[in-house]
């Protein structure tokens, strides 16, 4: 049963991402992508632990919304203010740049951190796996499995199951 804690942290990912959207045709509620990314850990993966599975909710709220880590340390404490520190790109720095930092520093991620960005890779690509987001050639489509499975490589022995989810999509797109 999910506590009283993990509802709260879910409510205030939807409140935070309520106005977002996803690229896909449907333009689909951007809140479903961070519960996909916590359900994906709780479920396919076995991950039981609270922390790692509320900050997956919020792993892109103070990349994408007005909230803080301040805000997500005095709301949800500091184990999971700094998960979510761990996966968050710097918005400051050109895309390219944070593209080529999460290769560099995915390797140097704490394990819980790197549990979040493996669902957070899955979810996406079986996302891109169906569609090309709006406004996306067919070959930056492409261009991201190649950056993801450079990514996911410097992950490697964090958890076998997504590991193998991941391969199968890579599989699929010959990059393995």
């Amino acid at each position: 049963m999910a506590s009283e804690e993990f509802m709260k942290c879910l409510q205030y990912a939807a409140q935070k991402h309520s106005t977002q959207r996803r690229k896909d045709p449907q333009s689909t509620p951007y809140v479903n992508h961070v519960i996909n990314v916590s359900t994906i850990l709780a479920v396919e993966a076995g991950i039981t632990d609270e922390g790692v599975l509320m900050a997956a909710l919020l792993h892109d709220v103070v990349e994408d919304t007005d909230a803080t880590f301040g805000d997500v340390e005095k709301l949800f404490g500091t184990e999971v203010s700094t998960l979510v520190r761990a996966v968050t790109d710097d918005k400051s720095l050109e895309k390219e740049e944070r593209k080529r930092l999460q290769i560099e520093n995915a390797s140097k991620t704490p394990r819980k951190g790197k549990l979040i960005k493996l669902a957070d890779k899955l979810d996406n690509l079986r996302d891109l796996q169906v569609h090309t987001p709006q406004g996306w050639t067919e070959e930056r489509r492409e261009e991201y499995f190649v950056w993801a499975k450079q990514v996911v490589d410097n992950m490697r022995g964090t958890n076998a199951v997504l590991e193998a989810k991941l391969d199968e999509i890579f599989r699929d797109r010959n990059l393995l």
